[in-house]
């Protein structure tokens, strides 16, 4: 995996190529045991994957490797792998040229960003999603586009692909399409995750993406986790001829699939059956304010008496950590104003309506002197200083979260940067129903299902992302609501909380039995320590 945003010429051009267990891995499983192969890698940089089938005796009909970077396909060739083309050009453009077909496709594609293509791969790349009858966003990472390409390149008959990808697949939006392609275009997929980092120095956690075509109607899935690449030594291939689960061509992520069977019918079914609705049917949620600068227009005590901002300084909360109830009232947010928190929103009028008297005008001065003016989100503005879409929402949302995510009332009415999403009640809604309703196991096990995680076990959910964790409202439930902000004020494990609350939001007054509110409290925790663990 390269990276060629804040990487050095020196990582971009070796640093994080694939350790040979896991290249061996892949092409043991991808060959398994045949002789007349024709394998294609469509990213082969150095050549760990030629050092493989060299030094591990794999017999096979041809390798095509096709490499951008021509320093990489040097070192590549220089392997002299027998069967062997290697070809200085770019994946995309091959993928739309060429006419041969592959029996298997390995690799691990790079890691690059739209806006960093050059126009022609920017063409060559849209084309195949044109050809694969997908949509092509300026959101989408080359490698998307790869192995998009990859499958397009298989031969009729069947084949394999074997990737090293971002965990990103199981779950960014961007990939939901391709998880879409890849669920019916596939027969068989198996993805293999690691506890460990394989690439500690960048914090990206990576799965192997093993994917086969073959001509039956079944489309199954599994994943199987291991501690670290040197396991994979030992994994039954046998045990990846027959994924067992089926796959939801419904479903938006695939780390539901972290779950057994059992499980996954369990919250699918449960949700049906006893029409648990979701967050937004009662709510709207929304982005928090993009200031454009938070280091800017979000300030402590001690700038706005410094600037004598007393006039454009309102209530503000941007941290999590400057929350730590369900209720956040005007006495938590003053314990954060006389604090060092940056508990203060600045609210600037129009260039006309300013005031020319205190010390706004020097702030925004000094603001000018940082080129803060300068900025994309500032510059497009009529006065740069004027910050946007100053709604005030009935609660919040905390956009990156650790332990579990929080809603919270925001009941001292105040403003939030983009680090939280702001939660607008619909019409008829109770508002401390609906966010007691929301502290259940049911819906946090929705929530990990629903977001994505990111290195150090945080678990990050966008605004429709949290729109779709169901909700088990019950205007009752806001007798809990007090019990649940107290407790966590006093810093009681949620687990503990959950105890109380479940029987109560789910087994009382939305008709769960025992059982199956045991049961969505392990698969809650299963999912989040799966994720906490991570970040250990």
């Amino acid at each position: 995996m390269r990276l060629i945003e804040n990487a050095s010429e020196d990582k971009l051009r070796g640093g994080f190529y694939t350790p040979k267990p896991i290249t061996d891995f892949i092409l043991k499983w991808a060959i398994n045991g045949s002789s007349n192969c024709d394998i294609l890698e469509p990213s082969c940089g150095d050549g760990n994957f030629l050092k493989s089938l060299k030094t591990e005796g794999f017999v096979y009909n041809s390798v095509t490797a096709v490499e951008y970077d021509p320093i990489e396909a040097a070192k590549a060739k220089s392997i002299e792998l027998s069967n062997a083309e290697i070809r200085n050009e770019d994946f995309h453009t091959f993928c739309i040229n060429s006419k041969k077909r592959f029996d298997l496709i390995i690799g691990n594609p790079p890691y690059i960003r739209y806006q960093y293509f050059d126009k022609s791969q920017q063409i060559a790349a849209e084309d195949i999603f044109i050809k694969a009858g997908l949509k092509y966003s300026k959101l989408t990472n080359a490698w998307v586009s790869f192995v998009v390409g990859s499958s397009l390149l298989l031969k009729e008959s069947g084949g394999k692909i074997g990737f090293v990808l971002p965990a990103e697949i199981l779950q960014v939006s961007y990939a939901q399409q391709l998880r879409t392609f890849l669920a019916h275009f596939y027969n068989k997929i198996n993805i293999i995750s690691f506890e460990k980092l394989v690439f500690p120095d960048i914090q990206q956690e990576v799965v192997l993406l093993l994917c086969e075509k073959d001509q039956s109607q079944d489309h199954n899935i599994e994943h199987i986790e291991l501690k670290d690449s040197t396991e994979l030594k030992n994994l039954d291939l046998y045990r990846l001829k027959f994924p067992q689960k089926r796959i939801d061509f419904k479903s938006n992520k695939w780390t539901f699939y972290f779950l057994d069977q059992k499980e996954i019918d369990f919250l699918e079914n449960v949700a049906e059956d006893r029409r648990i609705p979701t967050i937004g049917k009662y709510a709207n949620v929304e982005v928090g304010i993009t200031t454009g600068s938070n280091d800017f227009f979000t300030v402590p005590l001690t700038t706005v008496e410094e600037y004598d901002l007393d006039d454009y300084a309102r209530p503000m909360v941007g941290r999590s950590v400057q929350v730590n109830s369900v209720i956040f009232n005007n006495d938590d947010w003053l314990k954060n104003k006389y604090s060092k928190a940056k508990a203060h929103l600045l609210v600037f009028p129009d260039s006309k309506n300013l005031k020319k008297t205190n010390g706004a005008i020097k702030y925004i001065k000094h603001g000018e002197e940082l080129e803060i003016h300068k900025g994309y989100k500032c510059g497009i503005r009529d006065d740069w200083f004027v910050v946007p879409s100053l709604k005030i929402s009935d609660a919040l949302f905390i956009r990156r979260n650790n332990i579990y995510p929080k809603l919270i009332i925001n009941e001292a009415k105040a403003y939030t940067t983009d680090t939280m999403h702001r939660v607008f009640l619909k019409s008829g809604t109770n508002l401390n129903a609906f966010t007691a309703s929301y502290y259940n196991s049911l819906s946090l096990a929705f929530a990990e299902v629903s977001g994505r995680s990111h290195g150090g076990g945080v678990l990050e959910l966008m605004p429709n992302e949290a729109e779709r964790i169901l909700l088990p409202y019950h205007e009752n439930n806001s007798k809990l609501l007090n019990l649940i902000d107290s407790s966590i004020r006093e810093k009681k494990r949620i687990g503990e909380i959950l105890e109380l609350t479940n029987k109560e939001i789910l087994q009382k007054n939305y008709g769960l039995t025992e059982e199956e509110v045991d049961y969505a409290n392990s698969i809650w925790k299963r999912l989040s320590n799966r994720r906490l663990n991570r970040g250990k």
